[in-house]
């Protein structure tokens, strides 16, 4: 946004007049009002959502009613039908998460719950240390060269195979596949959260929030944490409004009907699978849900080489979506088309607004410079320039605090890192232009991101003020 304060000063009071114009000058004019355009979309954008995101649509109101009701009921969860749950954890080398990670999935309050965990081809003995829990509910799928590591998609279209055969019994409507990363740690009541929204029969999948459970010993994984919350906070929970709402790589759920419809391999083998998937399946007769209270705690980053490798690739990713434009123009309907194609289309505003960005500077030095040689320069610009760049991010880290309060963080630390997150975001350009170059170059091989050691510790309670988390006694029996 300040990138186009930055060509506003330059075109009014840099660039010289003339009684006729240069081309010059007609594609700098042409620059600025492309400029006026994208950031107005940018803003009218995120003002919708942010609005939006503040009330539940009608559908889900009731549900939220059921929901209440259900937690101050003395009903059993076993007096209510349930979806036999079969969570799926893809793994490659996560020896040292994997078994803190099924553990804390065995600990789910929550009748007939199997965990399926999909060792594609590790040699640091992750599927040896997932067998050594001996837990009937946990099975190892264990896929070898040269059929392994062919990407996460084809890693979960091949355990669906195995799910069909193994635990459908009746109807695919009454299976529930989640997807959980093997750093995933699922909030106690996430999956009873997803059994609510499923109560709806036009729900087929339900994404749950994302958080980073190492945020408070990095700044960088701090960072991290607030865009997610950011992200589902505001867009996510906006998108259940435009029937847009996107699935996620971890902490997801998806009847095995929904995915049924989308053929025998529903995944693509896209950089950014789950993200082809919540477009693929708003394209289809079910519904996508957002359940804002529960959440899936994640391993963030903490190296900064290490994210700029990890979100170009997702960059990379996003932008192979392009190919499905022709599947949203045609499948899609109303504001969820229109959503969705704003979603596809984003990353080429991002590079767009990295040359705007440049530009910004630019300005910024020569109003210096010819300020230190003695030339008047108006500076009120800075101030309207200062606002439009940092007036959202200080919104969005008003939200965060409503979010994080209850782990003890303060509202001014809330506006200061609120600063720092906006310069934050422009580590999306470095990973745009990063993926863009690996495109050119043909190129579509990634390294996952390494994990790092983890330090014992309980996750603290994430949920924002005021949300009732709805609870349901286990039935005689239940795993606990």
């Amino acid at each position: 946004m300040t990138s186009l304060l930055g060509g506003y000063h330059n075109f009014m009071n840099v660039t010289p007049r003339y009684e006729s114009a240069r081309p010059i000058d007609v594609l700098d004019a042409l620059g600025w009002w492309g400029a006026l355009l994208m950031v107005v979309t940018a803003i009218i954008y995120s003002v919708s959502m942010l609005v939006v995101s503040r009330c539940s649509p009608r559908v889900r109101k009731r549900r939220r009613r059921f929901s209440e009701w259900l937690t101050n009921s003395p009903i059993k969860a076993g007096d209510l039908a349930r979806p036999r749950m079969v969570i799926l954890v893809p793994c490659l080398n996560e020896a040292k998460v994997i078994v803190a990670s099924v553990g804390k999935l065995l600990e789910i309050p929550y009748p007939e719950v199997y965990i399926l965990v999909i060792d594609d081809g590790s040699e640091d003995g992750t599927a040896d240390l997932v067998d050594s829990i001996g837990d009937p509910r946990v099975h190892v799928m264990r896929r070898v060269p040269p059929n392994a590591r062919k990407g996460k998609g084809e890693a979960l279209n091949n355990a669906l195979t195995l799910v069909r055969e193994r635990y459908l019994k009746g109807s695919a409507g009454d299976v529930v596949i989640g997807v959980v990363d093997a750093d995933g740690r699922l909030d106690p009541q996430a999956i009873t959260e997803a059994r609510i929204a499923f109560t709806d029969p036009n729900v087929g999948a339900v994404q749950v929030g994302v958080r980073i459970n190492n945020r408070h010993r990095s700044l960088l994984a701090r960072m991290q944490d607030m865009e997610f919350v950011v992200f589902t906070e505001v867009f996510q929970r906006g998108r259940r409004h435009m029937g847009s709402v996107g699935m996620g790589g971890n902490g997801q759920f998806v009847r095995l009907a929904a995915l049924d419809a989308l053929g025998d391999k529903p995944w693509s083998d896209s950089l950014t699978e789950d993200f082809d998937l919540g477009i693929r399946l708003n394209a289809t007769g079910w519904a996508n849900e957002y359940s804002w209270t529960a959440s899936v705690h994640q391993q963030g980053v903490t190296q900064m080489g290490r994210l700029l490798r990890q979100r170009s690739r997702w960059f990379q990713g996003n932008l192979q979506a392009l190919k499905l434009l022709p599947m949203v123009i045609r499948e899609h309907r109303g504001r969820s088309r229109a959503d969705t194609l704003y979603q596809i289309l984003a990353p080429y505003l991002i590079l767009a607004s990295s040359l705007l960005t440049i530009s910004f500077a630019i300005s910024l030095v020569m109003s210096v410079t010819w300020a230190i040689q003695g030339v008047p320069q108006p500076w009120g610009w800075l101030i309207l320039a200062y606002l439009l760049a940092f007036g959202p991010g200080m919104a969005y880290g008003y939200i965060y605090w409503r979010v994080e309060r209850v782990n003890g963080f303060g509202l001014v630390k809330a506006l200061l890192c609120s600063h720092l997150f906006v310069l934050y975001g422009l580590l999306g350009f470095i990973s745009g232009w990063w993926a863009i170059g690996r495109i050119v170059l043909g190129r579509r091989s990634w390294a996952k991101t390494a994990r790092e050691n983890e330090e014992p510790e309980a996750v603290p309670a994430l949920q924002a003020e005021g949300l009732q988390l709805a609870t349901v006694v286990a039935s005689p029996g239940a795993p606990s």
